[in-house]
C-alpha cells in the first residue's frame, strides 16, 4: 500500500511524545538545521524576511532561524497538530515573530508570493505527491525568492542502505529522492536556477536550493492569507 497522509499523520502523532529527544536530533536534524541555518544567514544577513517552515515538526528549527535572524518573522506549517501542540512552548516563546499554522504541504494557506524563503528540512520523504508540494513552494514564493530543501541523501550505497532500508523499514513507504529526482522536482516546479550541496557523515543530507524566476506572472492563490494564526492548544 502507498505511503498517505492518513500514515504520516499516524506516525507523527506517536513519534510527537518523544520527537525532541530522538537520537536522530543528534545524527540528522542538528547537523542540518546548522547547514541550513548557515545558508540562511549568508543569503538573508541581517534583512528583514518573511520565511516559511514546511514540515515544522515541533519548532525546533523555525526557533533557530528566529535566534540567528533576529529581523525576520517566521511562519510553521505542519499537517500534524500533535506535532504542533508539542511545540506549544517554543511557539508561546517566539510569538511575536514565528507563528505556526496546521496546514498541508500539497495546499499552503498562503496567498501566492507571500514569502522570501521557503525551508524544508528532513520531512519530504514523508510527503506522497512531491511534485504537487514543490509546486506549493514555489507558488508562495516571490520572485527571486528561495526555497532551501534539505532531505536525506540517499544516492551511494551508505545512502540507499540507510535511507532506503533502515528508514524505511522503519517508516513505511516514505520515499527519499536521488539528487536527480529532486532537480527534476525543482525545473519541474518552475525553478529558474537549482544548485545542490552533499554533506556527508552517519546520516548524510543533501541541501537543494532553488530560485524562482523574477517575472511578476505568478498563479492565483489556492487561498486568502491566514491572519491571525492561532496554534493548537496542548492536550
Amino acid at each position: 500500500m502507498a505511503y498517505d497522509k492518513n500514515q504520516a499523520t499516524h506516525e507523527f502523532t506517536r513519534w510527537s511524545e518523544s520527537y525532541d529527544r530522538s537520537i536522530l536530533q543528534l545524527l540528522l536534524f542538528g547537523p542540518s538545521h546548522r547547514a541550513l541555518t548557515r545558508r540562511l544567514q549568508e543569503v538573508v544577513a541581517d534583512r528583514p524576511a518573511r520565511i516559511l517552515d514546511v514540515g515544522c515538526g515541533t519548532g525546533v528549527f523555525a526557533s533557530k532561524v528566529r535566534s540567528a535572524l533576529p529581523n525576520a518573522r517566521v511562519w510553521g506549517i505542519d499537517l500534524v497538530a500533535g506535532m504542533l501542540g508539542k511545540g506549544q512552548a517554543r511557539w508561546n516563546h517566539h510569538r511575536e515573530h514565528v507563528l505556526a499554522v496546521q496546514g498541508d504541504s500539497e495546499r499552503l494557506p498562503f496567498a501566492t508570493g507571500t514569502f522570501d524563503i521557503v525551508t524544508c528540512a528532513n520531512s519530504f520523504h514523508h510527503y506522497p505527491h512531491q511534485d504537487r508540494a514543490v509546486a506549493e513552494m514555489n507558488r508562495v514564493l516571490m520572485p527571486g525568492g528561495r526555497l532551501l530543501l534539505i532531505d536525506g541523501y540517499r544516492d551511494g550505497l551508505w545512502g540507499r542502505l540507510i535511507y532506503d532500508v533502515c528508514v524505511a523499514g522503519i517508516e513505511g513507504d516514505v520515499h527519499h529522492a536521488s539528487a536527480r529526482r529532486f532537480r527534476e522536482l525543482f525545473d519541474g516546479a518552475g525553478f529558474a536556477s537549482v544548485t545542490q550541496r552533499v554533506f556527508r557523515g552517519p546520516a548524510p543530507f543533501l541541501l537543494s536550493e532553488g530560485v524562482t524566476g523574477t517575472s511578476s506572472a505568478i498563479k492565483p492563490p489556492h487561498f486568502r492569507p491566514v491572519a491571525p494564526v492561532a496554534t493548537p492548544r496542548s492536550a
